[in-house]
């Protein structure tokens, strides 16, 4: 059984840097293709960055140049970081996983098959 498990969130002020973790169990990470989505109150779930098991990255528009995400093989865990945080970027955040997911659906919430059970990240002004 894949089990994702979060870390790493918290609040900062505007501007801001967190780093998010998330750990893969029962499965090897470089097998998986893995994601970050969020989701703020009252709006739906919104990509915001995945990587292949051949290590290619996708990041959503509106974090390009700010969020970047990775991988530790030795680790079993995937990363964001989070640079220049601006408000807008308050939501929860989830790690999610999938073994045969095709490249048009990345940014597709329910074509996933793992989800972690979420980080909050909050960003004051």
């Amino acid at each position: 059984q894949v089990q994702l498990i979060e870390s790493g969130g918290g609040s900062v002020q505007d501007g801001g840097s967190l780093r998010l973790s998330c750990v893969v169990s029962g499965r090897t990470v470089r097998t998986l293709s893995m994601g970050w989505f969020r989701q703020a109150p009252g709006k739906e779930r919104e990509f915001v960055a995945a990587i292949r098991s051949n290590g290619a990255t996708y990041h959503a528009d509106s974090v390009k140049g700010r969020f970047t995400m990775s991988r530790d093989n030795a680790k079993n865990t995937v990363f964001l970081q989070m640079n220049y945080l601006k408000p807008e970027d308050t939501a929860v955040y989830y790690c999610t996983g999938d073994s045969r997911i095709i490249l048009s659906s990345l940014r597709m919430p329910g074509q996933w098959d793992y989800w972690g059970q979420g980080t909050q990240v909050t960003v004051s002004s």
